[in-house]
């Protein structure tokens, strides 16, 4: 059944008009009157709807019954992904949300090759979350992981989230991941956040910073990941 993100409160009886971008999609799959689809507004669970309208630009629906589903992973994990470069980053914030990602924040390291601010920065953001949600409705989640706004290192410490930290690291000294969850699963599933760098890795400076802010250097094995590849494969092995 097709499955659309509609950001607004949803009740069993209710008729309504889906947001633009969900309107599109149902008439590029040329649904008809009488036809069933799924809604999910982030809240939890998801809701039946029947087409009841296909005007030349809107759609209109009938909200059915609610069914407490929720598909989102047993830990909560965050990525501070050093932003990458062309396409790569639109393909790490898909494929992290199909792995059940709970956030995502593109850091500005000093590698970084794509540089945001102003305008430009918040056409990004917009994008980034665009993604996600259209990877959410595929995958068959029913919350839509935040994509926050780009930031610096220095600007995540200042708010930084609590859990545990892990950062990345090809520095001696490092220990396995899979070491350090089965460490932690000795303890609550508190939320973790995994930093990573973009292409090139964080500079030594960007690494002792994360070091002195309580991140523990964690390592994927002796083979070197690419930047979109690397926190992908930190979310499947916590899955």
């Amino acid at each position: 059944m097709p499955r659309f993100f509609c950001p607004t409160p949803l009740v069993a009886g209710l008729a309504l008009s889906l947001p633009a971008g969900a309107a599109r999609h149902v008439q590029v799959l040329r649904l008809q009157p009488g036809d069933l689809i799924s809604l999910f507004n982030g809240e939890g669970g998801e809701f039946d709807a029947t087409v009841t309208r296909m005007g030349r630009s809107d759609v209109e629906v009938e909200v059915g019954a609610h069914h407490a589903v929720e598909r989102e992973a047993a830990r909560a994990v965050h990525l501070l992904a050093g932003i990458t470069a062309n396409e790569r980053m639109d393909w790490l914030v898909e494929k992290a949300t199909e792995l059940g990602v709970a956030s995502i924040t593109p850091l500005v390291a000093e590698r970084s090759v794509l540089k945001l601010k102003g305008e430009r920065a918040e056409k990004k953001l917009a994008h980034w979350q665009g993604v996600a949600v259209a990877a959410a409705e595929q995958c068959g989640r029913n919350r839509v992981p935040t994509v926050h706004a780009a930031v610096t290192l220095t600007e995540w410490m200042k708010k930084a989230l609590p859990g545990e930290r892990w950062v990345l690291s090809l520095s001696e000294g490092t220990q396995p991941l899979a070491q350090v969850q089965g460490q932690a699963m000795c303890k609550p599933m508190a939320p973790v956040t995994v930093l990573s760098g973009p292409e090139g890795g964080l500079s030594p400076g960007e690494e002792a910073a994360a070091l002195t802010a309580g991140f523990v250097p964690v390592t994927l094995g002796p083979r070197v990941l690419r930047a979109e590849t690397a926190p992908l494969a930190v979310l499947a092995l916590c899955a």
